[in-house]
């Protein structure tokens, strides 16, 4: 055998290797291939279910937030219009009623008058009502006896 001989046997070597190996990534690719594509159709077969329900409930919480929106909306109206009748029976009936007051109080005062126009002792100590409390007047100061 020449030495052009065996170079061609080691290059005919050498591509039979190569081609043996070409052919077992080619087979190795196509069954990837193969999986993926099944991963892909079952991936496809879940998801469209998915985005159909994820579809409803959007549009689900878009209703319910219309009809939040319609509630939040007549319940401005009606503090408004509630807001607006307070303003009114207070300046319809705030003067009236602090009048009607005040000439009560001087009323009594003249009824409880002595004689001698001096104001009436007051029965025991002082006491002032503080938010539905009745509070003892601070000791100290003038006495009311004399």
């Amino acid at each position: 055998m020449t030495g052009g001989e065996v170079a061609g046997i080691l290059v005919a070597v050498f591509w039979a290797i190569l081609v043996s190996f070409l052919a077992v990534v080619l087979v190795r690719l196509a069954q990837t291939l193969r999986a993926t594509t099944r991963l892909v159709a079952e991936v496809t077969e879940q998801a469209v279910p998915l985005l159909a329900d994820a579809s409803a409930t959007v549009r689900s919480a878009q209703t319910q937030l219309d009809r939040v929106d319609a509630i939040a909306s007549d319940v401005q109206e009606v503090t408004s219009n509630a807001s607006a009748l307070s303003t009114t029976v207070a300046s319809t009936f705030g003067g009236p009623l602090v009048k009607v007051a005040a000439f009560g109080y001087g009323v009594r005062r003249a009824l409880t008058r002595d004689k001698t126009d001096r104001p009436a002792e007051r029965q025991g100590p002082r006491r002032t009502v503080i938010v539905g409390r009745t509070v003892p007047r601070a000791r100290g100061g003038r006495n009311r006896k004399g």
